[in-house]
C-alpha cells in the first residue's frame, strides 16, 4: 500500500541540482538545434535567466521568484523577456518529465507571448526610391524583399538556379545567417513551409533579367547577392548600406524586414485569402497572415490612396540604370 501512495511522486534528492547545472544537461541533450537556435538560447540564459536563477536549485524555484524575474525583465525589454520565459518553461517542462520537479513554477499567464507594436509599412514609390537608393548590385534585393515577401535570410541564400526567368519565378530552398562569431550558416528554412516557389510580379521580371545579367555569375550555384568582391553579402555590409538608403529617402524607421511586411500588406489589400498569404510568405501558421489582414484593415485609406497611384501609371516603370558604370557600393 505504501508503494502505491508513492506513485507519481518526486524523489526530493532529484531536484537538488542548480539550474544552471541543469540548463547545461538540457542543453547538451538537444544537438539537433540549428546553431542559430542554439546562439539564441545560449545568450538568453547567460544573460537574461542564469544571472538571477542559475543558481537556485530545480526544486526550490518558486513560482513567486518566477514572477518576480519575469516582472523585472520585462519592464526594460518586453519582447526579449518573452523569448527568455518561454526558454525557462521550456526546461522546467523537461525537468518535470524527468520527475525532477513536481510542478513547474512558470505560471505568468501570457508570459510568454510577445505583444510587437505595428510595423511600419512602406509605400510602392517608398519602395522604389530606396531600391534606387542602394548599390546598382543591391536594388534588386530591395525589390524582392518588398514584391515577393522574402527574408533577408532567404535573399543572401538565393543562387542562379532558383531564379526561373521563362516562368517568372523563384524557389526558396535554403537560409543563410550569420552567426556573432561571423560563421555563415547555410541549410533549409525553419519550417517545412518555408520552402516554396514564389510568382515574381509581372512589372519585375525585366529589372531581375537584367541583375542576373550583369551581377551574377554564370554557373547555377551562383550567389544572386553578393559583396562588392564577389563573395558572400555580410549582414553587418548590407545593414551599412540599407541604413543609407533608408535615410537618404526620409525613412529611417524602416527595417529591411518591414520591406517583406509591406509587401505582404500589399498582397493582403489585393483579397489575397489566408491560405494565399501564407504559402506566399512560407508561414506554416494562419497567425501571420492574419496580422497582414488586420494592418490592412486598419490603413484602408491608406491602401485606397496608393491603389490610386497605381491606377495613375498603370504599371510600376522597372529600373533603368547604367549597368556599365562601376558599383557605388561598399
Amino acid at each position: 500500500m505504501a508503494a502505491l501512495c508513492n506513485l507519481g511522486q518526486v524523489d526530493p534528492q532529484h531536484g537538488r541540482i542548480t539550474l544552471q547545472e541543469y540548463s547545461a544537461i538540457w542543453l547538451a541533450g538537444r544537438p539537433a538545434l540549428r546553431p542559430r537556435t542554439l546562439e539564441l538560447y545560449n545568450d538568453l540564459l547567460e544573460h537574461r535567466i542564469l544571472p538571477e536563477l542559475g543558481h537556485v536549485e530545480l526544486s526550490r524555484i518558486a513560482p513567486s521568484a518566477v514572477r518576480s524575474w519575469h516582472a523585472r525583465l520585462a519592464a526594460h525589454a518586453p519582447s526579449t523577456a518573452a523569448k527568455a520565459y518561454r526558454l525557462l518553461r521550456t526546461i522546467l517542462n523537461t525537468a518535470l518529465a524527468d520527475e525532477r520537479i513536481s510542478r513547474n513554477p512558470c505560471r505568468v499567464e501570457g508570459a510568454g507571448v510577445e505583444r510587437l507594436a505595428e510595423r511600419p509599412t512602406a509605400s510602392v514609390a517608398e519602395v522604389e526610391a530606396l531600391a534606387d537608393a542602394m548599390p546598382d548590385r543591391l536594388a534588386v534585393l530591395v525589390l524582392l524583399a518588398a514584391w515577393c515577401g522574402l527574408r533577408r535570410g532567404e535573399l543572401l541564400a538565393l543562387r542562379r538556379s532558383d531564379v526561373d526567368l521563362l516562368h517568372a519565378t523563384i524557389r526558396v530552398e535554403r537560409t543563410s545567417h550569420q552567426l556573432k562569431d561571423g560563421r555563415l550558416i547555410v541549410g533549409p528554412p525553419k519550417s517545412q513551409a518555408g520552402v516554396r516557389t514564389i510568382a515574381v510580379p509581372p512589372h519585375l521580371a525585366p529589372t531581375l533579367a537584367l541583375h542576373l545579367e550583369h551581377f551574377v555569375g554564370p554557373d547555377s550555384g551562383s550567389l544572386v547577392f553578393t559583396g562588392i568582391k564577389g563573395g558572400p553579402l555580410r549582414v553587418h555590409v548590407l545593414q551599412q548600406l540599407w541604413s543609407r538608403a533608408r535615410k537618404a529617402v526620409g525613412r529611417e524607421d524602416l527595417h529591411l524586414h518591414d520591406l517583406r511586411h509591406s509587401g505582404n500588406t500589399w498582397a493582403s489589400a489585393t483579397g489575397a485569402s489566408t491560405r494565399e498569404l501564407m504559402a506566399r510568405m512560407g508561414h506554416a501558421s494562419p497567425r501571420a497572415a492574419l496580422i497582414y489582414q488586420h494592418a490592412t484593415a486598419d490603413r484602408d485609406r491608406a491602401i485606397a490612396a496608393a491603389l490610386s497611384s497605381l491606377a495613375e501609371h498603370a504599371s510600376v516603370t522597372p529600373l533603368h540604370r547604367d549597368v556599365s558604370q562601376p558599383a557605388n557600393g561598399i
